[in-house]
């Protein structure tokens, strides 16, 4: 792991400073990717499209844009992919005017999405025979530590390239761990979303049985904090069973049930123990087909207080 900050005794440094940056996907989590580039001095280009963040302080700083995917990476060393999950990170690689056709020579692809690994090593080898190069880095924490340049990479590709990207992923994260080769960033990050859904997809069930047997919210959060309750996941929580402020964790209900189903898949791919994943993923599936698929996680409480068979 590395902390964030480019060194000028870094590997690579004075060489991956001179090259130029391209990026798809400036929604909430790549707004703060892409500030952070610039900040760091990197010459930016994002294409434009009708999912990003606005883009007029970007644009300020000088990021110049480009409305089809195969002109950009025509006019870019690096691409750095922001989007939703593997059927976005696809369409935009293989699509018509996708970077596919316009990647330069020994140009590297970086993901930072969340996507399924064997969609992702399938899409590797496709780079590889085009003449680029592909690593995967998926990352953890929320827009907020986006905003700061402090989120955690877990990347997958051979070691050559990671080390050479690692003082531009250095821009925006605080800790980078090199999980493996090519697919291993996706697998670990499913593995860790999996783990954290899972914690706050219990606190959601919990929360909603106290709430609909008389347990006051500041009992329950004040006993699970100072016993095996408490924990990350229940401070992101406890905004919303105490006062319905879901802004303490700011992931969408879509997103939750999109990372539950990937990790089935990849489970299910290997023949993994996934009994408590799939009450995990249907949990959430559920939610969105009676709820707002753009309501963040936390209000999945109420959801489930709701319920009067208690069985979402």
């Amino acid at each position: 792991m590395i902390r964030s900050g480019l060194r000028p005794n870094q590997p690579n440094f004075w060489r991956l400073k001179m090259k130029k940056i391209g990026m798809i996907g400036v929604g909430m989590m790549g707004h703060g990717i892409a500030s952070n580039i610039v900040k760091h001095g990197y010459p930016l280009a994002v294409l434009e499209h009708a999912g990003n963040q606005p883009l007029d302080a970007l644009k300020a700083a000088g990021v110049t844009t480009y409305g089809k995917p195969r002109e950009l990476a025509a006019a870019v060393d690096i691409v750095i992919l922001c989007v939703t999950g593997s059927p976005q990170v696809e369409a935009v690689l293989m699509g018509d005017d996708g970077v596919l056709q316009g990647l330069r020579k020994d140009a590297v692809i970086i993901d930072c999405s969340t996507a399924l690994p064997a969609s992702t090593e399938r899409l590797a080898k496709l780079v590889a025979e085009a003449g680029g190069r592909f690593i995967d880095s998926p990352m953890t924490r929320t827009p907020k530590e986006a905003a700061e340049g402090r989120l955690n990479l877990l990347v997958g590709g051979d070691v050559a390239s990671f080390e050479e990207c690692k003082p531009l992923l250095a821009c925006f994260a605080e800790n980078i761990t090199h999980a493996g080769p090519v697919g291993a960033g996706h697998r670990m990050k499913l593995l860790h979303n999996y783990v954290s859904l899972g914690f706050v997809g219990l606190l959601a069930e919990a929360a909603a049985c106290a709430e609909r047997s008389g347990v006051a919210p500041e009992v329950l959060v004040d006993v699970l904090a100072k016993g095996g309750g408490g924990g990350l996941a229940l401070e992101r929580m406890k905004p919303y069973i105490l006062s319905r402020d879901p802004s303490g964790l700011r992931f969408f209900m879509s997103n939750a049930a999109k990372d539950m189903g990937y990790y089935t898949t990849m489970a299910g791919d290997i023949g993994a123990a996934r009994a408590i994943a799939d009450g995990v993923h249907e949990t959430f599936e559920r939610a969105l087909r009676e709820g707002d698929p753009q309501a963040l996680v936390p209000e999945l409480v109420s959801l489930l207080a709701k319920k009067g068979d208690g069985a979402i």
